[in-house]
């Protein structure tokens, strides 16, 4: 039984504006954390910073295609990762398209190769007093959603 069972109510839509609201702000956060250096990609590398600074950590995304929903380590890493996310406060999304994180985050810059995007961190700059307004846009999106039963949003990111 599901917690919406249990009250008698299923989440409510949120509107297409909002949704692509936070896809542009997803968008704007991956390119301004790359270019401040405050953006770590891939599943072990996100668990190994999780498990050295938590405290650290701003944002999370995880990511997948059609192919990787069958694959079951993925998922059970998806759900750990998902579930130290809610243990530490840190906000988490979804995105359905690997590609689209691909062509906004790019290659590694040391190696120039692909890289594991399945799962990205925002990390806290050195700066201080930095607040990025698609950061702020991006946590009122997971606070309303969390409002609607809607612990990991799916969000997409736009053309």
């Amino acid at each position: 039984m599901t917690l919406e069972e249990i009250h008698g109510q299923q989440p409510a839509p949120m509107g297409h504006d909002w949704m692509q609201g936070a896809g542009t702000a997803l968008h704007e956060l991956l390119v301004s954390a790359q270019r401040r250096g405050c953006l770590t990609a891939g599943v072990y590398e996100s668990a190994k910073l999780m498990n050295v600074d938590p405290d650290n950590v701003a944002f999370c995304v995880l990511a997948t295609d059609q192919e990787d929903e069958g694959d079951i380590a993925l998922q059970i890493h998806f759900t750990l990762i998902q579930a130290f996310c809610c243990e530490n406060d840190i906000d988490i999304v979804r995105v359905n398209d690997v590609a689209k994180l691909a062509a906004i985050v790019g290659p590694s810059e040391e190696s120039g190769e692909p890289r594991d995007l399945h799962c990205i961190l925002i990390t806290n700059p050195n700066e201080e007093g930095w607040k990025d307004p698609a950061l702020e846009k991006l946590n009122l999106f997971c606070e309303e959603s969390r409002n609607v039963n809607d612990w990991v949003p799916t969000i997409t990111l736009p053309e």
